[in-house]
């Protein structure tokens, strides 16, 4: 299905295996976060996705001083024991007395950073390890095992909740990211084979520390208009995805009274989003690429979200959001993710490493607060469900011809390297 090479047999199942681990930790957890945040109010999410883009701000230098002074092969396991600790924390606090909405409320922003690191991450090294030519034939499969996970991530969820309790399952997710740090280092020593072939100063550059400072993330951004292009593009990403949280959030919360209903409904659309994911992983996402090209992959999944949003402006009831949301984060994991990541294969490694990080990261998380602000705002004035889907049209418009224009400039900068080595 992708002409995998016999020496990339074992990197590829090592990096499914590392992709599936990560998301069926972090799937186990998901529901949990959702049910907290409307829980908690649907009024006061936009609190939340603030507090979360505060910590995120605390987080990346922390990450960029950790990769500045350990080689890849030590602060990637670091960032992932991390996480661990952090899971069996709030394993401990839940068990224990204390049940305040403030350890909820913790939890929901924890899960928001915890997700978008891990996986930051497991990309950043999967563009380090593979080049441009890989990248485009094994990234689609790749991010299949993701899917995998985030397929069995729900189903613990749903047969183990309760007759364990949603807290029981915290350490089975610290034992997911355990597997990951497992493949971690199988993945690296299998990079430093093939590194072994090159020159003794390439060789050498990944087992070394990239040096640097705290915040060379946010330098390498400001003075690469590609890397700009990126942010805007997850800033209008993460603006669209909000727009439609809150949608879920509302519709889900005046349609079902019952925690453990909306529990149940919020993992049944992650089944069926990973269920639509995983085909289109296996079956269309390495083949598009290949048929099409970089740039129309990028632009597909705005245009589909941008009838889908005139689709929700027409009718926006609980069936049409429900298959939006589908297709969005359907067409997010399978074909947009992989193409996206496929954007930092061309560039080097302290962009994979801190610029792709504080993208991943403060950008998302930053585009997050911005649009639940917007969100909250259009309410304020009075705009409804179907008003606000309306806005969201020219958006994913503009997304749609930003992304056509990077994938142009990707497979430049892949040709111009090309000639050059």
């Amino acid at each position: 299905m992708a002409r995998v090479e016999a020496h990339e047999v074992g990197a590829l199942l090592w990096a499914f295996s590392y992709f599936f681990a990560l998301l069926c930790g972090y799937y186990i957890v998901r529901p949990m976060r959702d049910e907290m945040g409307v829980a908690g109010g649907v009024d006061h999410l936009q609190w939340l996705f603030t507090a979360t883009f505060v910590v995120m701000l605390a987080a990346v230098p922390l990450f960029g001083w950790v990769s500045s002074r350990f080689a890849r092969r030590r602060f990637i396991p670091l960032v992932y024991y991390f996480f661990v600790a952090n899971l069996l924390l709030f394993f401990a606090l839940f068990r224990s007395e204390l049940t305040h909405a403030w350890v909820a409320r913790a939890f929901f922003v924890w899960a928001s950073v915890f997700n978008l690191f891990v996986v930051s991450v497991f990309w950043s090294f999967m563009a380090d390890i593979f080049s441009n030519q890989q990248a485009r034939r094994l990234f689609g499969l790749i991010a299949a095992g993701g899917t995998c996970g985030a397929l069995a991530g729900p189903v613990i969820t749903t047969a183990l909740a309760v007759p364990l309790g949603a807290t029981n399952l915290l350490p089975i997710s610290a034992l997911c990211l355990l597997w990951a740090v497992l493949c971690v280092h199988r993945l690296g020593a299998w990079s430093a084979r093939q590194a072994g072939t090159l020159p003794g100063a390439q060789a050498d550059q990944t087992a070394s520390p990239m040096g640097g400072r705290l915040l060379d993330g946010v330098r390498l951004v400001l003075r690469s208009p590609y890397l700009l292009g990126i942010c805007v593009l997850m800033l209008l990403f993460t603006t669209l995805s909000t727009f439609l949280y809150f949608q879920q959030a509302q519709i889900i919360a005046d349609r079902f009274a019952d925690s453990d209903q909306r529990t149940s409904v919020f993992a049944a659309i992650d089944l069926a989003v990973n269920g639509l994911t995983i085909l289109l992983q296996i079956l269309v996402t390495g083949r598009l690429v290949k048929a099409v090209g970089l740039a129309a992959t990028l632009a597909l999944v705005p245009l589909m979200l941008a009838v889908g949003f005139v689709a929700l402006g027409l009718a926006p009831v609980l069936a049409v959001l429900v298959a939006v949301q589908v297709v969005r984060r359907a067409g997010n994991y399978a074909i947009m993710r992989p193409a996206r990541e496929m954007l930092f294969v061309v560039v080097g490694r302290e962009e994979k490493y801190k610029a792709k990080n504080f993208i991943d990261t403060v950008v998302y998380r930053g585009g997050d607060a911005v649009s639940a602000w917007c969100y909250a705002g259009l309410q304020a004035l009075g705009f409804g469900l179907a008003q606000i889907a309306w806005l969201a049209v020219p958006l994913a418009l503009l997304w749609g011809r930003l992304g056509h224009g990077l994938g142009r400039r990707q497979t430049h900068m892949a040709q111009s390297r090309g000639r050059a080595e």
